[in-house]
């Protein structure tokens, strides 16, 4: 019986600004993975096939009302440190404070 590969640790942390490197898209992380966790199905339909064995993060796109699932290999940290233009963005951050979001204001 095969042993689980040990899950790495997350390079982005939740409220996150993040830049997709193959498609040119920003957005924020509100959840993390440690592994891929979609189904079978949806993986093989995924373009890229990126290993599942590593971190995979939840993003709320910018400008769009989109969400996508992302494994870690295919972000980079967004330089240009702006606010994500989202509808949920409310939901699950409550302030912006220097190029990230937080979930609870800073006091």
């Amino acid at each position: 019986m095969e042993t689980p590969a040990k899950p790495r640790p997350y390079r982005f942390d939740m409220g996150e600004v993040v830049h997709h490197k193959r498609y040119g898209y920003r957005g924020v992380v509100y959840e993390r993975d440690p592994r891929c966790l979609a189904d079978e199905k949806w993986y093989q339909k995924n373009q890229t096939q990126p290993d599942r064995n590593q971190p995979w993060y939840h993003v709320l796109v910018d400008g769009s009302g989109h969400t996508t699932y992302v494994a870690e290999c295919n972000l980079e940290r967004d330089s240009t440190r702006g606010p994500v233009t989202h509808p949920l963005v409310g939901h699950f951050f409550r302030s912006f404070v220097a190029g990230r979001y937080y979930a609870q204001n800073l006091n």
